[in-house]
């Protein structure tokens, strides 16, 4: 089930979720609007090995705007940060309007866990070169209520790694599911 606007209002209110900056203006009927922060990334190596640390350049954009070209992933990431307590699922998509640009700002990871807190690294793939903007409004998250009690939500597992408190984007940690010594994925 999928929260409508007032739900999350009250899930607002009684800390289930924290949205830091909250502006009632992006509160859709079921989905509240994120936007696109200042930092943009890029791998430092044209070939991804997900077994190493991956290293990222960093763009500041400027207020003028950015251009994506195709055939390059980019990592954003949204203004806003975001906490979900144990009883929600966060989910993150584009607005039509973004995907009518050709903008795609999550590749695989459209679902966050339940204990979730963070900025919202966005995988960002585009269709035809297109300028992006600090700011521009980039996706709508909506939130799922859990059925059952989570065992091993997302801020209490010793194997997450994505917990992102500053507004940069994150490189994939793949690295640390590889066991170098055993030769195998955990």
């Amino acid at each position: 089930m999928i929260l409508s606007d007032s739900q999350i209002i009250k899930e607002i209110e009684n800390g289930e979720i924290i949205i830091d900056p909250f502006d009632i203006k992006n509160l859709g009927s079921n989905s509240y609007d994120v936007h696109l922060g200042k930092n943009i990334a890029t791998y430092t190596t044209h070939e991804l090995d997900p077994k190493e640390e991956l290293h990222l350049q960093y763009i500041k954009m400027p207020d003028t705007g950015l251009m994506l070209l195709p055939h390059t992933l980019y990592l954003g990431i949204t203004q806003e940060y975001t906490r979900t307590g144990h009883k929600l699922v966060p989910n993150i998509d584009g607005k039509s309007s973004i995907g009518r640009l050709g903008i795609f700002v999550h590749v695989t990871a459209g679902r966050g866990d339940a204990g979730f807190s963070g900025h919202w690294t966005l995988e960002i793939v585009v269709i035809k070169p297109v300028i992006v903007y600090p700011g521009m409004p980039i996706g709508q998250l909506t939130y799922q209520k859990i059925e059952g009690k989570v065992l091993r939500p997302y801020d209490k597992k010793d194997t997450q790694k994505y917990i992102n408190t500053e507004a940069k984007p994150m490189a994939s940690m793949m690295y640390k599911n590889w066991d170098e010594f055993d030769k195998k994925w955990l």
